[in-house]
C-alpha cells in the first residue's frame, strides 16, 4: 500500500451553561481558521512536502455544524497507516477548555494533536509566563502553535509526519504577507452546512488602532497586511464555481486595509461588467465614511451588510478604552450614508465598562433606539481577553479574572466592575437585549428599511434571528443556528451523563417549543410586513433617526448633548 497521512482540522465549539456542546444542523458563521488551515494544506498537498509518493486525507469540520468523535476519527488515522495529525485550529479561549477535553481524547488514542489559534497565540503575546493550561496541554503531549500558519505549516506537517512534533512552534513575532500566499478554502460540502451557504476570506489582518479590549491588535500585529485584488479574484471565482457567492470578509477593520480601492474596483468589474452576482458582509471603523468613496465602491462591490464597532455613546468609555478614533458625533452621517447605499448595519455594543451604570445604559439605549439610523444591535460583556491589553494588566495587578475559560465568549461576566455586582451586570445584559429588541422597535426598524429601499422581509428575518436566538435559544446571535443539536454523552467532563429517560423527552420537548415560539414570532411580524408592503406611504416614513444631519444637532439631539457637558 503507498504511504498515507492523515490531516483532520477541527474547529472546536465550546459548552452552553448546561455543559453540552453548542452545535447545530446550521450554525450562522464559517470558521476562516479552518478555511486558512485547509487551504494550506491543500497547497501543501499540492507540492508534495511529505514526498511525492505521499497519498493525503484531509479532512475539515466545524463543530458548530459536525459531531466530532475522536475515536472514530483516530481509527480512521489508523486504518490510513497510522500517521497522522488532528489540528484543533482557531481556538479562542472560550473554546480552550473544550479543546483540551478533545485533545485528551485524542492522546488517549495514541493521536499527535496540535492546537492553535487566538488563545495560544495571545497568551505567549502578552503575558510573562507560560499560563497553567497550556503547560498542561504541553505536558500532555499536545504542540501548541502560536502565530500564523503561512510560511510555517509544512514544518508542523513534516515533524507529524515524522512523529516528532515539538512542544511549542511559537511564530508570533513573524507575520506573513498575505499576498500571493494560498487562499483560505473550504469544499462546498463544508460550506452548505452554514446558514445561507456563506464562506470567508481574510483580505487583510492587522489593525492600527489601540482598543484596550482587543486581542487583534496583539496577535495579528497594527500593521496592514493584505492580499492582492487578483488573489481576490481568485477566491471569488473558486468558490462561485462551487456555488458558493457569499462571503464574509473577516477583516477586522476592512477600512483601514490599504489596498481597500483595488479591490473593490476589481469586484465592481466582475459584477458590473461580466455580470457575476456575489454578496460580502465586512467588518468597519466608525469613521470609514471619512475615506473618499469608500462606502459608494463597497455598495458598488457587492457589500449588502456591514458590523460597525460601536461599542458606546458614552465619550469616556470610548477614551478610556483607547477607542478615541470613535466620534459620537459622526455616528449619524457614517449610518446615513450607509442607509443610502441600501447596506444593512450592524453594531456591537460593549456593557461594564468602569462608568457604566445600568440606568444610565438602558438610558443610553432609548436614546440609540429613537436618534440612530442603526438595523441591528448586539451587546457584549467586557470582557478581558488573553491577549489583549486589559487582560494583562487585571493579570499584573493580581485582580480576580474568572478561571472558567469557557466563559470567555463576552457573554458571561468574568471580571469585577467598580460598581455593579456580577448578578446585576449579568442581569444588565438580559435587560439591554430586551430593550432594544422590543416589538414597537422592530416594527420601526422594518419600516426605515423599507423607506431606504432596503427589504422589510429580509430585515425581519434578521430581526427575528437576533431577537429569537437571545430570547428563545439563549445564545448571542453570533454563536447562534438553525435546530440545535444536543447530545447526552458530549457533556463537559465533571457534570453527569443524564438519563435516557430525563434527555430524550426534555431534548424533544425543547426542539419543539422552540420551533413554535419562532413560528409565533415570525407570525406576529409576517402581517406587519404584508401591510408595509401594501402601504403606498411606506417609502416616505421619516423619523428623527432617518432626519438628515443639521447644523444644530448638538441641542435638539440628547446623545450630542454629553458631549456639550
Amino acid at each position: 500500500m503507498p504511504e498515507r497521512f492523515t490531516l483532520v482540522l477541527v474547529k472546536p465549539s465550546h459548552y452552553d451553561d448546561d455543559g453540552y456542546v453548542i452545535q447545530w444542523l446550521r450554525s450562522a458563521i464559517p470558521s476562516n481558521s479552518l478555511a486558512v488551515l485547509h487551504g494550506l494544506a491543500v497547497d501543501c498537498q499540492k507540492r508534495g512536502v511529505l514526498g511525492h509518493g505521499v497519498e493525503w486525507v484531509v479532512r475539515a469540520l466545524d463543530e458548530t455544524n459536525t459531531r466530532v468523535h475522536p475515536e472514530k476519527l483516530a481509527r480512521l488515522i489508523r486504518d490510513n497507516g497510522g500517521r497522522g495529525l488532528v489540528g484543533l485550529v482557531g481556538v479562542q479561549s472560550n473554546q480552550f477548555p473544550h479543546a483540551m477535553d478533545l485533545a485528551r481524547r485524542f492522546r488517549a488514542a495514541g493521536v499527535q494533536v496540535s492546537i492553535g489559534g487566538f488563545h495560544v497565540s495571545g497568551c505567549l503575546a502578552m503575558l510573562p509566563s507560560m499560563p497553567a493550561e497550556l503547560q498542561e496541554a504541553m505536558d500532555l503531549g499536545v504542540s501548541l502553535y502560536a502565530g500564523e500558519a503561512e510560511n510555517h505549516f509544512e514544518e508542523v506537517l513534516r515533524d507529524a509526519w515524522a512523529g516528532s512534533l515539538k512542544p511549542l512552534y511559537n511564530y508570533a513575532a513573524d507575520l506573513p504577507a498575505l499576498e500571493g500566499a494560498p487562499p483560505p478554502m473550504l469544499p462546498a460540502s463544508r460550506i452548505k452546512r452554514t446558514a445561507g451557504r456563506l464562506t470567508t476570506v481574510d483580505a487583510g489582518r492587522g489593525c492600527p488602532f489601540l482598543c484596550s479590549f482587543c486581542t487583534i491588535i496583539n496577535v495579528q500585529g497594527r500593521k496592514s497586511r493584505r492580499r492582492s485584488a487578483d488573489d481576490i479574484e481568485h477566491i471569488i471565482r473558486q468558490n462561485l464555481a462551487q456555488g458558493i457567492n457569499h462571503f464574509f470578509i473577516t477583516d477586522d477593520n476592512l477600512a483601514r486595509n490599504k489596498d481597500w480601492e483595488p479591490i473593490f474596483d476589481r469586484m465592481i468589474e466582475l459584477r458590473e461588467r461580466e455580470g457575476l452576482k456575489f454578496k460580502f458582509t465586512v467588518q468597519v471603523d466608525t469613521m470609514c465614511h471619512r475615506i473618499p468613496g469608500f462606502i459608494e465602491k463597497g455598495a458598488r462591490a457587492g457589500i449588502s451588510k456591514v458590523f460597525l464597532g460601536l461599542e458606546s455613546i458614552n465619550p469616556d468609555s470610548l477614551a478610556g478604552a483607547r477607542k478615541k478614533q470613535n466620534k459620537i458625533q459622526e455616528y449619524r452621517k457614517m449610518l446615513l450614508e450607509w442607509k443610502r447605499w441600501k447596506v444593512t448595519t450592524y453594531a456591537g455594543y460593549i456593557l461594564g465598562f468602569p462608568g457604566d451604570t445600568p440606568e444610565q445604559l438602558l438610558h443610553d439605549i432609548e436614546i440609540i433606539k429613537r436618534e440612530l439610523p442603526l438595523d441591528l444591535l448586539e451587546f457584549f460583556c467586557l470582557t478581558p481577553l488573553p491577549g489583549s491589553e486589559d487582560h494583562l494588566k487585571l493579570h499584573q495587578a493580581g485582580a480576580f479574572l474568572d478561571p472558567d475559560l469557557n466563559k470567555y465568549d463576552l457573554e458571561h461576566v468574568c471580571a469585577k466592575h467598580p460598581t455593579m455586582s456580577r448578578e446585576r451586570w449579568e442581569k444588565l445584559y438580559r435587560q439591554a437585549w430586551a430593550a432594544y429588541y422590543t416589538d414597537e422597535h422592530i416594527r420601526t426598524v422594518m419600516r426605515r428599511a423599507t423607506a431606504s429601499g432596503i427589504s422589510a422581509g429580509k430585515m425581519m428575518f434578521l430581526l427575528l434571528w437576533f431577537h429569537g436566538c437571545i430570547s428563545i435559544e439563549k445564545i448571542h446571535p453570533l454563536e447562534g443556528g438553525y435546530m440545535r443539536r444536543k447530545y447526552r454523552l458530549d457533556r463537559r467532563p465533571g457534570l453527569p451523563i443524564e438519563s435516557p429517560l430525563v434527555f430524550y423527552p426534555r431534548y424533544a420537548w425543547e426542539s419543539v417549543s422552540k420551533h413554535a415560539k419562532f413560528l409565533r414570532l415570525i407570525w406576529r411580524y409576517y402581517w406587519f410586513r404584508q401591510s408595509l408592503k401594501r402601504d403606498p406611504e411606506a417609502k416616505n416614513y421619516r423619523d428623527v433617526a432617518l432626519t438628515p444631519v443639521a447644523d444644530d444637532e448638538l441641542e435638539t439631539l440628547e446623545m450630542m448633548q454629553v458631549l456639550a457637558k
